[in-house]
């Protein structure tokens, strides 16, 4: 079947940017609907997206982009956009994900390069972003429930478990809200940042920016969901992302024991929440590369939640049932 969207945004192409016959060269997806190309115009490379407006929050990215941008962050240029139909032409920030480029050697040094970006994004321009409230983190969590416990692994939890969960993802929420509120990236990990050709980071996949709790986006980069690092470098790293946003926030003088509480449990909530995407990835949206990342979430989960008493049940469940369950499933 001939590529409708495909044919009309290389005649929108041809329209907007004057360019002649673009030979647009698919690039390797990401996890949401929209589709990206690559092209040339003369000596410049541009990248084409096609992103339909009744999946994608197009307005999003644009406000995001202009108040990332006049924040100081490197983020791709809107060179021509069609919020009708859901075109964008965007400058091209290379091929060079920094999940690419780590190593053992030069992880530290990279990761404070990424860190320093945040106080930029925490100061960003508040103004129209969301809200990462009570409903919106509750609605994340259930995704757990709904696609991985439910859909992927046929898991049917009793009352009781139900309670004691929602007792256990109300500690989880309440320590989201009651930590300071800035703007997050929300998805502020090392395939989001781009290596560019001056030896600086760019940022991307930033559409779904919300006003939320300050240790978000580094438990995002820290303990990432594709990647897994030693303690000891996630703690060294913490700590150094915890002097540098306290001192340009100026924020009070939180205690190491806070901070902890804070990143970890701010962990669990978003590995919580990626597990269940992952699986909605894969039954909803005919994605399957991302089931194998689930096993690392996972992981993430029992290791943290272990360290407090008052989420014991999560802690259980997903070491006793969860994880062989998923075990098993990928087995066949």
């Amino acid at each position: 079947m001939d590529d409708v969207r495909l044919l009309q945004l290389q005649q929108w192409l041809v329209k907007s940017i004057n360019v002649k016959s673009p030979q647009l060269i698919a690039m390797s997806g990401d996890a949401g609907f929209r589709r990206y190309f690559r092209f040339t115009n003369g000596n410049e490379k541009f990248i084409a997206v096609d992103s339909p407006i009744d999946k994608c929050n197009n307005t999003a990215f644009i406000n995001v982009q202009k108040k990332l941008l006049a924040n100081g962050i490197q983020v791709p240029k809107i060179f021509a956009v069609d919020e009708i139909a859901g075109f964008f032409c965007l400058s091209d920030l290379g091929d060079k994900l920094l999940g690419d480029e780590l190593t053992a050697s030069n992880m530290a040094a990279r990761y404070k390069q990424a860190i320093t970006l945040l106080p930029k994004i925490a100061t960003t321009d508040q103004v129209g972003l969301p809200c990462f409230d009570h409903a919106f983190v509750e609605t994340e969590l259930t995704i757990f429930i709904e696609w991985l416990l439910n859909e992927h692994l046929n898991i049917s939890l009793t009352d009781q478990d139900q309670s004691s969960l929602t007792d256990n993802f109300n500690v989880l929420i309440q320590s989201a809200l009651d930590q300071p509120q800035v703007s997050m990236h929300r998805d502020f990990h090392s395939r989001n940042l781009m290596c560019l050709t001056d030896d600086e980071l760019g940022v991307i996949d930033f559409q779904d920016a919300v006003v939320g709790p300050i240790t978000y986006d580094i438990v995002s980069l820290l303990r990432d969901c594709y990647i897994k690092w030693p303690d000891k470098n996630v703690e060294e790293l913490f700590s150094y992302y915890c002097t540098l946003i306290t001192k340009e926030l100026s924020l009070p003088n939180y205690s190491q024991t806070q901070w902890q509480r804070w990143f970890d449990l701010m962990g669990l909530q978003r590995h919580i929440k990626a597990s269940g995407i992952f699986s909605r990835l894969f039954h909803r949206d005919n994605k399957n590369g991302y089931l194998k990342d689930i096993p690392l979430t996972l992981s993430y989960i029992v290791d943290v939640s272990k360290k407090y008493s008052e989420l014991k049940f999560l802690h259980d469940l997903v070491k006793d049932i969860v994880l062989p369950a998923i075990t098993k499933n990928h087995e066949r």
